[in-house]
């Protein structure tokens, strides 16, 4: 039988339920003061669910906004005022001329005393800007210790090394790095959960999965599953230090690659900020842009068009991608810049 056919109650899918759990906390480096659940809904119903058990009426939750999901995450968090959460408050914004190319530093932020928590996006998949690359660029801080610091971390979960100890919920949808989609990873701290709302519908109520083992309801078993094979892999290819090196690899490349032509390419990205995950870059002119995802694909390169509201060209290097892959990448650049700057 495949574990799709396996009842989700039964001795056979329990144990791989409980291994990714036990894989996804000692992968991020999580304690015991932590809950790991799996739940639904991608990180757009995060940008939801988040406020709705943890913004009381009469708090402010503090957010920053580094690209179009931190934007996202604002405009869900206001719109779950009609379930009687509380106010939203953009600590910091950078963008400008609509568009971001950096994070903000910790002196730009204006946060709120006494905040229900602070969230920020780790990576941008869309504008390619990333938290905590250099010291320059470290994860914000909150206005207290008593400030609960929450983290989209959608995009680059386990690319690299984080300590988590900083943060006091973690979410992610797991199919960037760590397993198809329709598989949600939420972290939480124990005593974070224990404060959420009550008076939620109990499905909607971290404190519901945390309490049945992420068990409550039917859960995507096959992804769970496959999440559990993927942390498998990323154990027997050295654990996370590992993919980071070969993360930071693959980027270099693409990198030294835009900085080498002269011009020809142009990252918008301040230096300090530029995504591992997503490389993101211009040519002169927008019908180069077009040749050059024609004449990519053409030699099995897909997918290096620039996300449509910002336009350009975007290489995703996920975990998954082969650094050979990303030297052809780069190789075919050197190339095209060659032939046509």
């Amino acid at each position: 039988m495949s574990v799709m056919e396996h009842s989700h109650r039964g001795k056979v899918y329990e144990k791989v339920h409980h291994e990714a759990l036990a894989l996804v906390a000692k992968h991020l480096g999580l304690s015991k003061d932590w809950d790991v659940l799996f739940v639904q809904g991608g990180a757009s119903m995060a940008f939801a669910q988040i406020p709705m058990n943890l913004l009381e009426q009469g708090k402010t939750a503090d957010y920053i906004v580094t690209g179009a999901w931190g934007e996202k995450a604002v405009s869900e968090a206001r719109a779950a005022r009609s379930m009687g959460v509380g106010e939203v408050h953009v600590a910091a914004s950078t963008e400008k001329d609509k568009a971001y190319v950096r994070v903000p530093t910790q002196a730009e932020l204006k946060l709120t005393s006494g905040a229900a928590y602070l969230h920020c996006t780790s990576n941008e998949t869309i504008h390619g800007v990333q938290y905590g690359l250099s010291t320059s660029t470290p994860f914000p801080r909150s206005a207290g210790a008593d400030v609960p610091v929450v983290v989209d971390m959608s995009s680059d979960i386990l690319s690299r090394r984080v300590d988590a100890s900083q943060f006091d919920l973690i979410y992610a949808g797991a199919q960037k790095n760590i397993g198809p989609s329709g598989v949600t990873i939420v972290c939480m701290k124990k005593d974070l959960v224990a404060r959420g709302r009550k008076d939620l519908p109990a499905i909607f109520q971290y404190r519901t999965h945390a309490d049945n083992q992420s068990l409550f309801n039917t859960p995507p078993t096959f992804g769970i599953y496959l999440v559990r094979n993927v942390l498998a892999w990323l154990e027997a290819e050295g654990g996370v230090a590992a993919l980071e090196e070969r993360n930071l690899k693959k980027a270099a490349l693409l990198y030294d690659a835009i900085e080498a032509s002269g011009g020809f390419y142009r990252c918008p990205v301040d230096k300090d900020c530029r995504s591992i995950m997503n490389v993101v870059w211009r040519l002169p002119t927008p019908e180069l842009e077009e040749a050059f995802v024609k004449e990519a694909e053409g030699k099995r390169m897909v997918g290096l068009k620039g996300h449509r509201s910002v336009g350009g060209i975007r290489a995703s290097i996920y975990n998954a991608v082969e650094l050979a892959w990303v030297e052809a990448l780069a190789s075919f650049m050197k190339d095209f810049a060659k032939a046509k700057g």
